[in-house]
């Protein structure tokens, strides 16, 4: 059992920063070298938040640098640093928490954190509602319903829920989900006669957290199975929390009922963030990467980019995308050029489900078996092109898009993009396919 030096964990450190920038993150100082046993380095985080970061987007980078600071085949572990809790490995592994195996994992993202969330006028409601639901779940505002455009925070606010009690509660049962994974749940169990297991899988938790709920529009025995688990938690104390695009009385065609209990407890708004917010939302998103930009640059970026955070993230990592690629600074005229030749970014909020709907209608496929474990030949390609457009067309990280699409990690998502990008090249009849879809996205 071995020790590294604080030199060579130093410059495993180094190596990460400087080949892998985009997945760095400025609590990386914070984590420690712990024993190098049988060839294998474990690297302690700090809170069950890196720890779920580390685990989803870091595994290859550091396993990467570690064998170049040490000269060594070695692995690379991460686990707890035993100073604070940490949520086991399990708890980050899916919507259900392993509550039942063989669920389509949907990853906390270890970013989506309250102490990343900037807190404006437009969020503050909404961000202290959530703070105190993590702090006594069932106890206070339940449910909760936050609401709001796309890229405003919403998803940020239910992962913290999420993180925040699994710091101080790790055996909590929690289902966390988007509402397109929850029909997709149960749409699968009326087709296998397993609404038993689906029953006992969302109506067992401490704590149901749902995204996107306006997708339950128009799903009317989706509803009806949604309103009985609603009311079996609800009874129980068990806390639900919510989020959509619009309040509970603005989702087309949902019933009555469901919008009652929906106004039981508290709904809190999220509008656009004003010039102040968006300028503490740059500098948050680049102190967390370690970057840094001129304050011109910020400036022009927070005038420029009104709609929502998402958009400012996504303009952050063009620059940076680009400069890495040309090897030259960021100053206030490269950023005009970078991002003024297209039309405005605020007007594009392209969401993965948008890609799935179009792509599912181009390759006639069902949205279940795009994020299902299966491999046929006519599922895989649809799927891979999914991938391709959510890297190229969303802000999402590569473990999010995997993590969407069954669990998989960044590394299919890589290679996805690999072959869609090649096949692109060289097939000019799925060129132009690829065109079509494209078009249609931007139509969205």
């Amino acid at each position: 059992m071995d020790r590294i030096s604080e030199t060579v964990w130093a410059d495993i450190l180094g190596f990460v920063r400087a080949h892998h920038p985009a997945i760095s993150r400025g609590w990386f100082s914070q984590l420690r070298p712990g024993h190098l046993v049988g060839g294998e380095l474990q690297v302690l985080a700090e809170n069950s938040a890196q720890l779920c970061y580390l685990e989803e987007h870091c595994l290859h980078p550091f396993v990467e640098a570690a064998q170049a600071a040490t000269g060594r085949l070695v692995s690379v572990r991460f686990e707890g640093s035993g100073d604070s809790p940490v949520a086991p490995p399990d708890h980050a592994q899916g919507p259900s928490y392993g509550m039942e195996p063989g669920v389509p994992p949907v990853r906390l993202n270890g970013d989506y954190v309250f102490e990343n969330f900037v807190v404006g006028p437009c969020n503050q409601l909404a961000h202290a509602t959530c703070s105190a639901v993590s702090q006594s779940p069932g106890t206070v505002y339940n449910p909760l319903f936050i609401h709001g455009s796309a890229g405003l925070g919403k998803t940020h606010l239910l992962q913290a829920v999420c993180h925040r009690i699994l710091d101080h509660s790790p055996a909590v049962r929690i289902v966390y989900l988007s509402c397109e994974m929850f029909v997709n749940h149960f749409v699968e169990a009326v087709e296998k006669g397993a609404m038993g297991s689906f029953r006992y899988r969302y109506r067992h938790a401490d704590l149901l957290l749902i995204d996107d709920l306006q997708f339950l529009t128009g799903k009317d025995r989706t509803q009806e199975e949604f309103f009985h688990t609603f009311n079996t938690l609800y009874q129980l104390h068990k806390q639900i929390v919510l989020s959509a695009d619009c309040s509970p009385a603005d989702i087309p065609q949902l019933e009555e009922r469901l919008i009652s209990r929906f106004k039981w407890g508290l709904v809190a708004r999220i509008d656009s963030p004003c010039f102040e917010t968006r300028l503490a939302i740059l500098r948050k998103k680049l102190g967390l990467r370690g970057w840094q930009l001129p304050d011109d640059v910020i400036n022009h970026l927070a005038t420029t980019i009104k709609s929502n955070a998402r958009e400012l993230e996504g303009a952050l990592n063009r620059l940076h995308s680009h400069a890495m690629v040309e090897n030259r600074p960021v100053d206030l005229a490269f950023a005009q050029r970078v991002l003024g030749g297209d039309r405005p970014l605020q007007q594009r909020a392209i969401r993965i489900q948008d890609i799935m709907n179009v792509v599912t209608d181009r390759f006639a496929v069902k949205l279940t078996d795009l994020q299902s474990r299966k491999r046929s030949r006519s599922i895989v390609l649809p799927r891979q092109v999914c991938m391709y457009f959510a890297r190229q067309l969303t802000p999402h990280s590569l473990g999010e898009i995997g993590g969407f699409f069954g669990g998989r990690d960044h590394t299919t998502v890589i290679h996805a993009n690999r072959l869609v990008a090649r096949r692109r090249q060289k097939d000019s009849a799925f060129r132009t396919r690829l065109e079509e879809i494209e078009m249609a996205l931007q139509g969205t």
